[in-house]
């Protein structure tokens, strides 16, 4: 349903993800994409003759119609855009580990060049609130950053980055909603309206619809760029990908059906839209690391199903006339098993072998927490038995987060076959999952078998095992709040999220449960009175943010307060701030001394050339011997300061996370309460605020 109009060639690598498209002269499209040599090079057709050459952008000996930008660091993003409304035309924004420049393509000029500490991981250009002006938007290691036209920083925000695998929809600097997926995301695009496209780094894409989830599919190889396009022109908009092999497909939006899809030689590197052409009509264009770019037409809508790519239909023959084998296997088994079943009377071994067994044959599941033994740690065992004599041959289960790769297949040896089989699983993270399982099922001499197929709901906290309520040390760490449900109802809570043997009474009030973890043997007590008051002892302020945001959802709380109180951790975090602060004083320091030894290079320069000049050798040389020491202090300070600036980005991210840790403590408007409390404190360097907002929520006596 897309129609190839252009082939390019460009004779530049281009770096992954790093592709732009903008009117850098308010007229013309042109296409920017970053080097791996630290340069941003943009090809600009549309104007052959014109020559733009300034200390940074220099004319392509490679390509005339090239133009390159030096940046002499790695570019870690890139974005093209309106971010000086009068100007009237696009700036080129580029990112680098330690700095932002939006480029004045047009006037060969920079509009500003501002250092960034946090880093520059991606960008988005647009408006954010009631912030009049547009902004370049930096989403760095852990704050996002806002710069207007002129570099002036009129956004800022404590954010920690999405490799905890969250999705985060913030409505100014507010959380409004959070979706968990199963590994890191690499990137997102929206398509219309509440709807988005997501891509993980484990191979997976997928559709969003406000905080449901449409659809997603897994390939082996990476999704490098994802970007929504109308191919068919039916005015919705598909969701391309452009992947690590060099495939780009695109799916619908709904069912994620693949509708299109085309082949590079080498892996993409981008997918851009724009009137390349400058014919009236947007392109897609795909860019792949070789320099290669494609660019596609839609069809029209008259022409909708008539222009489905011939590699799509080829493929569909093929899985069709698959299905088609399939069947006819499966009836040629049926009429053989008729014949033989005409020929005998009873059930005997021949039966067996064509996997005929019992009409009331049922299969049973279970899950129970194992301690493990014989040198086996503990886990979650699911056991999986059948309601007669025949044996299990194997089970394949399928469950997101799990298992490596999302599935696992257990196939006993001919020796250990039976009618009941254990399977241990290890979650790695307290999530409820969703066990889908497939059962083959016959007798040990059979040939053929039948197929269960079930699905089992695999408890959040199904990782913590029920212990003796009278521990010998209680958790120091607790969170306590009060819920309007009652006793019975936090009871089916507990046996929704936690393995309960079916004999624990939990029913009196007041009562209290206490639960051992089966990754690190900490250990869990939750206490609950009749007046609503329940209390969560554990020193792992994860799991008591997990626990509040299972029960939020359980018991449809929309806000909760808490006062929490967690002494090994906010003494840790302490000592995390005071590092804070000494990287900080390091680096203003190393950067005074960077800024005296430029000064000192300046002057050695002028002297080395005066000597030069009136041939003093002898002077000459010393002059530029003390230029190659202040050159080797110089590198030292540099690599301390890139030392520096790793273990301040690594702290400031422990103090990122632990805020957002103080905001999962608490469901709603107190949780944005928190997270905006806890920010200002940090801004005016107030701990004793800090924690005292981490404890109770707010910074008032």
């Amino acid at each position: 349903m897309l129609l190839p109009v252009f082939t390019l060639k460009l004779r530049h690598k281009i770096s992954p993800r790093m592709v732009a498209v903008g009117r850098y002269d308010g007229t013309h499209t042109c296409l920017a994409a970053a080097t791996q040599a630290g340069k941003v090079f943009i090809h600009n057709p549309h104007a052959r003759s014109q020559r733009l050459n300034s200390p940074r952008l220099l004319q392509s000996p490679l390509d005339a119609d090239v133009s390159l930008l030096n940046i002499n660091q790695t570019v870690s993003c890139l974005t093209a855009g309106v971010l000086n409304p009068e100007l009237g035309y696009d700036c080129l924004l580029v990112g680098t580990q330690t700095n932002l420049l939006a480029y004045d393509v047009y006037n060969n000029s920079d509009l500003f060049y501002r250092e960034v500490t946090d880093g520059a991981n991606s960008i988005v250009l647009g408006t954010l609130g009631d912030i009049p002006s547009p902004l370049a938007i930096i989403g760095g290691n852990c704050a996002l950053q806002g710069f207007d036209y002129e570099g002036n920083d009129l956004f800022w925000t404590l954010l920690v980055g999405s490799e905890d695998f969250d999705i985060r929809v913030f409505k100014e600097d507010e959380i409004v909603a959070e979706m968990t997926e199963t590994e890191t995301i690499t990137s997102l695009c929206p398509m219309y309206g509440s709807r988005f496209g997501y891509a993980l780094s484990n191979g997976t894409i997928g559709v969003y619809d406000k905080t449901a989830r449409y659809w997603r599919i897994k390939s082996k190889n990476h999704a490098v760029s994802i970007h929504a396009f109308d191919l068919n022109s039916d005015g919705v908009r598909e969701l391309i990908t452009g992947w690590s092999n060099g495939k780009v497909d695109a799916r619908s939006d709904r069912t994620g059906e693949l509708i299109f899809k085309d082949n590079f030689s080498s892996a993409v590197a981008g997918v851009v839209e724009g009137d390349y052409r400058m014919d009236g009509h947007v392109q897609l264009i795909c860019c792949s690391v070789d320099g290669e770019v494609r660019g596609y037409l839609p069809g029209g809508a008259e022409m909708k199903g008539n222009l489905m790519d011939t590699s799509v239909e080829q493929d569909l023959i093929r899985e069709l006339s698959q299905k088609k084998q399939n069947l006819l296997l499966e009836l040629r088994n049926y009429e053989e098993n008729s014949k033989q079943a005409e020929s005998s009377s009873s059930m005997n071994e021949s039966d067996g072998q064509r996997g005929i067994i019992p009409a009331n044959t049922k299969l049973q599941t279970a899950l129970s927490v194992n301690l493990g033994f014989d040198g086996q740690a503990a886990h979650v065992e699911l056991r999986i038995a059948t309601s007669n004599d025949t044996i299990i041959r194997a089970v394949i289960i399928f469950a997101e987060g799990i298992f490596m790769g999302e599935s696992h297949v257990v196939h006993p040896s001919i020796q250990n076959l039976s009618s009941c089989i254990r399977i241990p699983i290890t979650p790695p993270k307290d999530i409820p999952v969703e066990l889908h399982m497939k059962t083959l099922v016959g007798y040990k001499n059979s040939t053929q078998f039948h197929v269960f197929e079930l699905t089992r709901q695999l408890p959040r906290f199904a990782m913590y095992a029920l212990s003796n309520s009278d521990l010998p040390k209680e958790p120091l760490s607790f969170v306590n709040f009060t819920v309007n449900e009652r006793v019975q109802r936090v009871v089916m809570w507990l046996n929704q999220n936690f393995l309960l043997p079916e004999d624990s009474e939990t029913q009196n009030t007041p009562f209290q449960v206490c639960f051992t973890s089966l990754r690190n043997t900490g250990h869990l007590c939750i206490k609950i009175k009749q007046s609503g008051e329940i209390t969560v002892n554990t020193d792992d302020i994860d799991l008591a943010g997990d626990i509040i945001q299972s029960m939020a959802s359980f018991f449809a709380i929309e806000d909760l307060q808490v006062e929490a109180d967690f002494p090994i951790y906010f003494e840790e975090l302490r000592k995390v701030l005071v590092k804070v602060d000494e990287y900080h004083s390091v680096h203003q320091k190393l950067s005074a001394d960077m800024a005296d030894h430029s000064n000192l290079i300046r002057s050695l320069l002028v002297r080395a050339e005066d000597a030069r000049l009136m041939r003093d050798m002898k002077t000459m040389k010393r002059r530029y011997m003390e230029l190659y020491d202040l050159n080797k202090d110089l590198l030292n300070g540099y690599k301390i300061r890139c030392n520096n600036h790793t273990e301040l980005l690594g702290n400031l991210k422990a103090v990122n996370q632990a805020i957002q840790r103080a905001g999962r403590l608490r469901v709603g408007k107190p949780k944005n309460q928190v997270i905006s409390a806890c920010r200002d404190a940090i801004r005016s360097n107030n701990l004793n605020m800090l924690f005292r907002i981490m404890r109770v929520g707010t910074a008032s006596s």
